[in-house]
């Protein structure tokens, strides 16, 4: 078996029953490797964090094939699994998002995320099942989160926006996903509806309003994701360091300590990760 299919397995076995997969966001191989140095099980790439690496906004606007290289160097720099932000797929075509798709599960990803936005339910239930079917011809594993915007762009509110998060996670998992993810649900009775109506796990995004884990665990909340949250806490780590710099203050900013110079280059120094191609 290849590693990549083996990191699927490994990721897969991540949303089993009774299990709430913490799933920090990152951006680059740097942020990767520090993830993987506190011990996460498994890392999901933020399409904001990303993009703003690059020099763009959110939203699909730098290529495909520099997310491609950007997503190959995370991939190549842990021995996690690795799962992608792929925002609506890169195009409206449903066949282009598969084969897409296709080429990120060809550098070792093993997870991708794609969201409805504001488009009718059908456009990513098309695209979900094209990535289905061409994953099974092309014999690859990728996990498919697809991620219904409703509550998070308040389309509807109260009791009525969870009928519609349900209605949509039921017409994607009938596509073929493999999971559902839900920004913006905190509420427990939500959460419980959520995942007692529907038959994929269930990934929410973490709030300060978010149950504490034990009481996810329990509702049945499957993994919980932070977005671009990492990515603004280091740069306004920086900003604030670099404040004291201009500012004529040569010592670091008061807080933790500080990550050195050989600590940082010594996670790049190491044995490589084994290829994921």
């Amino acid at each position: 078996m290849t590693q990549p299919l083996i990191d699927a397995q490994r990721f897969r076995a991540l949303h089993a029953p009774g299990q709430l997969l913490v799933l920090p966001n990152v951006w680059d191989a740097m942020s990767a490797r520090l993830l993987e140095s506190l011990g996460a099980a498994a890392l999901a790439t933020s399409s904001a964090a990303v993009a703003w690496a690059h020099g763009a906004p959110d939203g699909e606007h730098f290529e495909f094939d520099r997310l491609l290289a950007s997503t190959r160097d995370i991939v190549r720099s842990v021995r996690i699994p690795v799962s992608v932000d792929f925002e609506r797929g890169y195009s409206t075509s449903a066949t282009n998002v598969a084969e897409a798709v296709c080429r990120l599960a060809q550098v070792g990803v093993v997870g991708v995320n794609l969201e409805d936005g504001t488009e009718p339910p059908e456009v990513l239930a098309s695209k979900v099942s094209a990535c289905r079917e061409a994953l099974r011809r092309e014999g690859l594993d990728v996990f498919l989160n697809a991620r219904t915007d409703v509550v998070l762009r308040r389309m509807l509110s109260g009791p009525q926006a969870i009928d519609e998060v349900v209605r949509r996670a039921k017409r994607y998992t009938e596509a073929g996903c493999d999971g559902i993810f839900a920004p913006g649900i905190s509420a427990a009775d939500d959460l419980a509806r959520v995942v007692n109506e529907v038959a994929t796990p269930l990934n929410v995004w973490a709030a300060p309003t978010l149950p504490p884990t034990d009481q996810l665990r329990t509702l049945g909340v499957r993994r919980v994701s932070v977005g671009p949250r990492l990515a603004l806490t280091a740069l306004s780590a920086a900003r604030r360091d670099a404040e004291q710099l201009m500012a004529g203050h040569w010592a670091p900013a008061p807080g933790d300590a500080p990550l050195t110079y050989p600590q940082v280059n010594g996670w790049f120094s190491q044995t490589p990760a084994p290829s994921k191609e």
